[in-house]
């Protein structure tokens, strides 16, 4: 069973950064592709961006293009999510999810199996 722990959240001011890091456990990370997926309370989730085991990334959300970068290390397991020129509407809670899928297909959230608790970013004054 695939593990998935969100690390990196907090409390940020307008114009900040954050980098985000999801760890993987239970197997090897090379054969999954890994997202990013905030949610609102109140709101549905919505895919940020995807990287595939070969390295090979999508961005699903043209605001947040140029300002959130997806990265990964299959040697240490993990995935990145490196957040700048942070904004409050940038505030919600973030998870990571991973899927045996093309990362062409996980635009949906719906379509990743495994998923992490989430990490509360705060974007505020």
């Amino acid at each position: 069973q695939l593990q998935l722990v969100e690390s990196g959240g907090g409390l940020v001011q307008p114009g900040g950064s954050l980098r985000l890091s999801c760890a993987v456990s239970g197997s090897s990370l090379d054969i999954y592709s890994i997202g990013w997926i905030r949610q609102v309370p109140g709101k549905e989730r919505e895919g940020i961006s995807c990287i595939s085991s070969s390295g090979d990334s999508i961005d699903f959300l043209d605001s947040l293009k140029g300002r959130f970068t997806i990265s990964r290390d299959n040697a240490k397991n993990t995935v990145y999510l490196q957040m700048n020129s942070l904004k409050p509407e940038d505030t919600a809670v973030y998870y990571c999810a991973a899927a045996g899928l093309r990362c062409s297909i996980l635009r949906v959230p719906e379509y990743y199996d495994f998923w992490g608790q989430g990490t509360q970013v705060t974007v505020s004054s």
